[in-house]
Protein backbone atom coordinates (compact mmCIF):
# COMPACT_ATOMS: atom_id res chain seq x y z
CA UNK A 1 0.00 0.00 0.00
CA UNK A 2 2.35 3.30 -1.02
CA UNK A 3 1.46 4.73 -4.19
CA UNK A 4 -1.92 4.89 -5.83
CA UNK A 5 -2.28 2.97 -8.99
CA UNK A 6 -2.90 6.26 -11.12
CA UNK A 7 -4.96 4.38 -13.85
CA UNK A 8 -6.85 2.06 -11.57
CA UNK A 9 -9.97 4.01 -12.50
CA UNK A 10 -9.02 2.96 -16.43
CA UNK A 11 -8.42 -0.77 -15.52
CA UNK A 12 -11.60 -0.85 -13.33
CA UNK A 13 -13.61 1.07 -16.33
CA UNK A 14 -11.65 -1.54 -19.28
CA UNK A 15 -12.45 -4.46 -17.07
CA UNK A 16 -16.35 -3.50 -16.66
CA UNK A 17 -16.97 -3.33 -20.22
CA UNK A 18 -15.09 -6.57 -21.69
CA UNK A 19 -17.44 -9.79 -21.99
CA UNK A 20 -17.11 -12.18 -19.59
CA UNK A 21 -15.29 -14.83 -21.78
CA UNK A 22 -13.82 -17.32 -19.91
CA UNK A 23 -10.04 -17.29 -19.19
CA UNK A 24 -7.34 -19.50 -17.77
CA UNK A 25 -8.35 -18.36 -13.64
CA UNK A 26 -11.88 -18.65 -14.74
CA UNK A 27 -12.26 -21.78 -16.31
CA UNK A 28 -10.56 -23.43 -13.42
CA UNK A 29 -12.79 -21.92 -10.87
CA UNK A 30 -15.67 -23.02 -12.75
CA UNK A 31 -14.33 -26.85 -13.42
CA UNK A 32 -12.84 -27.29 -9.88
CA UNK A 33 -16.69 -25.58 -8.63
CA UNK A 34 -14.44 -23.80 -6.02
CA UNK A 35 -13.23 -19.88 -5.51
CA UNK A 36 -9.69 -20.01 -3.46
CA UNK A 37 -10.17 -16.98 -1.44
CA UNK A 38 -6.55 -15.73 0.20
CA UNK A 39 -7.58 -13.60 3.17
CA UNK A 40 -6.07 -12.53 6.93
CA UNK A 41 -7.39 -14.81 9.52
CA UNK A 42 -6.90 -11.45 12.14
CA UNK A 43 -8.40 -8.38 10.40
CA UNK A 44 -11.23 -7.82 12.32
CA UNK A 45 -13.81 -7.06 11.55
CA UNK A 46 -13.33 -7.45 7.88
CA UNK A 47 -11.36 -11.18 8.13
CA UNK A 48 -11.07 -13.65 11.54
CA UNK A 49 -10.90 -16.71 11.86
CA UNK A 50 -13.21 -18.59 14.51
CA UNK A 51 -12.12 -21.03 16.62
CA UNK A 52 -14.22 -24.03 14.66
CA UNK A 53 -12.02 -22.87 11.73
CA UNK A 54 -14.90 -21.39 9.86
CA UNK A 55 -14.39 -17.18 8.97
CA UNK A 56 -16.54 -14.55 9.24
CA UNK A 57 -16.57 -10.64 8.70
CA UNK A 58 -17.17 -8.28 5.58
CA UNK A 59 -14.10 -9.34 3.42
CA UNK A 60 -15.73 -12.93 4.21
CA UNK A 61 -19.28 -12.24 3.22
CA UNK A 62 -18.03 -10.15 0.39
CA UNK A 63 -16.00 -13.17 -1.20
CA UNK A 64 -18.97 -15.53 -0.40
CA UNK A 65 -21.30 -13.47 -2.57
CA UNK A 66 -18.78 -13.74 -5.60
CA UNK A 67 -18.01 -16.62 -5.22
CA UNK A 68 -22.19 -17.41 -5.27
CA UNK A 69 -22.60 -15.39 -8.12
CA UNK A 70 -20.12 -17.41 -10.10
CA UNK A 71 -21.66 -20.40 -9.02
CA UNK A 72 -19.27 -22.34 -7.05
CA UNK A 73 -18.22 -22.65 -3.45
CA UNK A 74 -15.99 -20.34 -1.60
CA UNK A 75 -13.02 -21.48 0.18
CA UNK A 76 -10.48 -19.59 2.06
CA UNK A 77 -6.49 -19.67 2.86
CA UNK A 78 -4.55 -17.12 4.92
CA UNK A 79 -0.16 -16.83 3.27
CA UNK A 80 1.48 -14.23 4.22
CA UNK A 81 0.28 -10.30 3.36
CA UNK A 82 3.34 -9.86 1.46
CA UNK A 83 3.09 -13.03 -0.48
CA UNK A 84 -0.62 -11.94 -1.71
CA UNK A 85 0.98 -8.60 -2.40
CA UNK A 86 3.86 -10.25 -4.23
CA UNK A 87 1.97 -11.78 -6.72
CA UNK A 88 2.86 -14.74 -8.98
CA UNK A 89 -0.20 -16.96 -7.11
CA UNK A 90 -0.28 -19.94 -9.70
CA UNK A 91 -2.83 -22.04 -8.42
CA UNK A 92 -2.42 -21.59 -4.70
CA UNK A 93 -5.68 -19.48 -4.95
CA UNK A 94 -7.68 -17.30 -7.07
CA UNK A 95 -8.19 -14.03 -5.91
CA UNK A 96 -7.79 -11.63 -2.89
CA UNK A 97 -10.78 -10.17 -1.15
CA UNK A 98 -8.57 -8.91 1.78
CA UNK A 99 -9.23 -5.10 1.99
CA UNK A 100 -5.92 -3.86 -0.49
CA UNK A 101 -5.15 -0.88 -1.60
CA UNK A 102 -4.28 -0.37 -5.56
CA UNK A 103 -0.99 0.89 -5.99
CA UNK A 104 1.46 0.97 -8.55
CA UNK A 105 3.89 -0.92 -7.32
CA UNK A 106 1.36 -3.95 -7.26
CA UNK A 107 -0.11 -2.95 -10.60
CA UNK A 108 2.73 -4.68 -11.55
CA UNK A 109 2.11 -8.25 -10.60
CA UNK A 110 -1.44 -8.23 -10.27
CA UNK A 111 -4.99 -6.27 -11.35
CA UNK A 112 -7.48 -4.71 -9.68
CA UNK A 113 -10.78 -5.43 -11.41
CA UNK A 114 -12.92 -3.70 -8.59
CA UNK A 115 -13.12 -1.08 -5.64
CA UNK A 116 -15.44 -2.37 -3.57
CA UNK A 117 -15.49 0.27 -0.15
CA UNK A 118 -13.20 2.64 1.27
CA UNK A 119 -12.05 2.41 4.89
CA UNK A 120 -10.25 5.82 7.17
CA UNK A 121 -7.50 5.42 8.62
CA UNK A 122 -6.88 6.14 12.33
CA UNK A 123 -3.90 6.16 15.32
CA UNK A 124 -4.63 4.59 18.39
CA UNK A 125 -2.75 4.85 22.16
CA UNK A 126 -2.96 2.88 25.07
CA UNK A 127 -6.15 4.16 27.39
CA UNK A 128 -3.58 5.19 29.72
CA UNK A 129 -1.53 7.57 27.48
CA UNK A 130 -1.36 11.21 27.92
CA UNK A 131 -1.76 11.99 24.21
CA UNK A 132 -4.69 13.90 23.26
CA UNK A 133 -3.65 15.13 19.42
CA UNK A 134 -1.94 13.83 16.75
CA UNK A 135 1.39 16.22 16.67
CA UNK A 136 2.06 14.69 20.04
CA UNK A 137 2.59 11.34 18.44
CA UNK A 138 6.07 13.00 16.44
CA UNK A 139 8.50 11.33 17.37
CA UNK A 140 7.23 8.18 18.89
CA UNK A 141 7.84 4.52 18.76
CA UNK A 142 4.08 3.84 16.41
CA UNK A 143 3.16 0.18 15.06
CA UNK A 144 1.68 -0.62 11.74
CA UNK A 145 1.15 -3.36 9.62
CA UNK A 146 4.16 -4.31 6.99
CA UNK A 147 4.22 -3.06 3.96
CA UNK A 148 0.72 -2.10 3.98
CA UNK A 149 -0.72 1.73 3.38
CA UNK A 150 -0.60 2.39 7.06
CA UNK A 151 3.78 1.56 6.88
CA UNK A 152 3.84 4.25 3.81
CA UNK A 153 1.55 6.65 5.66
CA UNK A 154 4.42 6.75 8.91
CA UNK A 155 6.89 7.21 6.05
CA UNK A 156 5.53 9.64 4.05
CA UNK A 157 5.30 7.47 1.09
CA UNK A 158 1.63 7.41 0.58
CA UNK A 159 -0.28 9.19 -2.43
CA UNK A 160 -3.72 8.44 -2.74
CA UNK A 161 -4.68 9.64 -6.72
CA UNK A 162 -8.33 8.64 -6.64
CA UNK A 163 -10.72 10.25 -7.80
CA UNK A 164 -13.23 12.00 -5.59
CA UNK A 165 -10.92 10.69 -2.00
CA UNK A 166 -10.55 13.57 0.39
CA UNK A 167 -6.77 14.75 0.04
CA UNK A 168 -4.87 14.36 3.45
CA UNK A 169 -1.43 15.55 4.90
CA UNK A 170 0.95 13.55 7.00
CA UNK A 171 0.20 14.81 10.14
CA UNK A 172 2.74 12.39 12.69
CA UNK A 173 6.19 11.88 11.95
CA UNK A 174 7.55 9.10 14.00
CA UNK A 175 11.02 8.48 15.76
CA UNK A 176 10.51 5.14 15.28
CA UNK A 177 8.20 2.48 12.76
CA UNK A 178 8.07 -0.64 13.70
CA UNK A 179 6.20 -3.27 11.57
CA UNK A 180 4.29 -6.40 11.98
CA UNK A 181 2.44 -9.13 10.54
CA UNK A 182 -1.26 -8.04 11.41
CA UNK A 183 -2.78 -5.35 12.89
CA UNK A 184 -3.60 -7.04 15.97
CA UNK A 185 -0.13 -7.93 16.90
CA UNK A 186 0.66 -4.03 16.93
CA UNK A 187 -2.85 -3.87 18.87
CA UNK A 188 -1.19 -7.02 21.09
CA UNK A 189 2.42 -4.56 22.06
CA UNK A 190 -0.50 -1.70 22.18
CA UNK A 191 -2.08 -3.34 24.82
CA UNK A 192 1.02 -3.92 27.32
CA UNK A 193 1.17 -0.66 28.32
CA UNK A 194 2.20 3.37 27.28
CA UNK A 195 5.25 3.34 25.89
CA UNK A 196 6.25 -0.49 27.01
CA UNK A 197 6.44 -1.52 23.27
CA UNK A 198 4.83 1.09 21.63
CA UNK A 199 3.41 4.74 22.07
CA UNK A 200 0.70 4.48 19.25
CA UNK A 201 -0.09 2.44 16.41
CA UNK A 202 -2.05 3.17 12.83
CA UNK A 203 -4.71 0.80 11.42
CA UNK A 204 -8.40 1.16 9.74
CA UNK A 205 -10.61 2.73 11.60
CA UNK A 206 -13.09 0.07 12.26
CA UNK A 207 -10.11 -2.19 13.16
CA UNK A 208 -9.21 -0.26 15.51
CA UNK A 209 -13.06 0.09 17.37
CA UNK A 210 -13.53 -3.40 17.05
CA UNK A 211 -10.25 -4.31 19.10
CA UNK A 212 -11.56 -1.51 21.68
CA UNK A 213 -14.87 -3.56 21.49
CA UNK A 214 -13.39 -6.55 22.21
CA UNK A 215 -11.35 -5.34 25.68
CA UNK A 216 -8.41 -4.32 23.96
CA UNK A 217 -7.16 -1.10 26.35
CA UNK A 218 -6.97 1.69 23.67
CA UNK A 219 -8.35 4.80 22.28
CA UNK A 220 -8.40 6.54 19.25
CA UNK A 221 -6.54 9.81 18.85
CA UNK A 222 -7.40 12.79 16.75
CA UNK A 223 -9.45 12.30 13.41
CA UNK A 224 -8.85 9.66 10.59
CA UNK A 225 -6.15 10.61 8.73
CA UNK A 226 -6.47 9.60 5.17
CA UNK A 227 -9.01 7.34 3.49
CA UNK A 228 -8.05 4.54 1.28
CA UNK A 229 -9.70 3.05 -1.53
CA UNK A 230 -9.86 -0.84 -1.42
CA UNK A 231 -9.99 -3.33 -4.08
CA UNK A 232 -10.28 -6.83 -4.91
CA UNK A 233 -7.01 -7.94 -6.50
CA UNK A 234 -6.09 -11.18 -9.07
CA UNK A 235 -3.18 -12.10 -10.69
CA UNK A 236 -2.41 -11.04 -14.22
CA UNK A 237 -2.72 -12.66 -16.62
CA UNK A 238 -7.01 -13.37 -17.20
CA UNK A 239 -8.97 -10.24 -18.11
CA UNK A 240 -12.03 -12.05 -18.63
CA UNK A 241 -12.02 -13.13 -15.23
CA UNK A 242 -11.23 -9.41 -14.20
CA UNK A 243 -13.89 -8.67 -16.19
CA UNK A 244 -16.46 -10.86 -14.35
CA UNK A 245 -15.43 -9.78 -10.87
CA UNK A 246 -15.69 -6.39 -12.01
CA UNK A 247 -19.17 -7.09 -12.84
CA UNK A 248 -20.28 -8.72 -10.20
CA UNK A 249 -19.13 -6.52 -7.56
CA UNK A 250 -20.87 -3.77 -9.58
CA UNK A 251 -23.96 -5.71 -9.32
CA UNK A 252 -23.19 -5.87 -5.92
CA UNK A 253 -22.83 -2.65 -5.44
CA UNK A 254 -26.30 -1.37 -7.36
CA UNK A 255 -28.51 -3.39 -5.96
CA UNK A 256 -27.14 -2.57 -1.93
CA UNK A 257 -26.00 -5.57 -1.26
CA UNK A 258 -22.44 -4.28 -0.31
CA UNK A 259 -23.96 -1.71 1.84
CA UNK A 260 -25.56 -4.18 3.59
CA UNK A 261 -22.85 -5.68 4.51
CA UNK A 262 -20.83 -2.78 5.15
CA UNK A 263 -23.85 -1.60 7.58
CA UNK A 264 -23.96 -5.16 8.92
CA UNK A 265 -20.22 -5.19 10.21
CA UNK A 266 -19.53 -1.12 10.72
CA UNK A 267 -22.52 0.61 11.38
CA UNK A 268 -22.48 2.87 8.52
CA UNK A 269 -21.60 2.58 4.88
CA UNK A 270 -17.86 2.42 3.78
CA UNK A 271 -19.18 1.33 0.06
CA UNK A 272 -18.99 4.95 -1.19
CA UNK A 273 -16.91 7.22 -1.30
CA UNK A 274 -16.78 9.51 1.84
Amino acid sequence: MKVWLVAIAATVAVAATQPALAGPVLDRVKQRGVLRVATDPAYPPQSMQKPDGSFEGFDIDVASEIANRLGVRVEFVTPAWEIITSGRWGDRWDISVGSMTPTRERAEVLDFPAIYYYTPAAFAVHESCPYQNLEELDGKVIGTCGACTYEFYLRHDLKIDAEGVPPFTYRVTPGEIRTYETDTNVFDDLRLGCGTRLDAGISALPTIREAIKAGYPMRIVGDPVFYEPLAVAIDKGDPEFAAEIARIVEALREEGTLSKLSLKWYGVDLTRVP
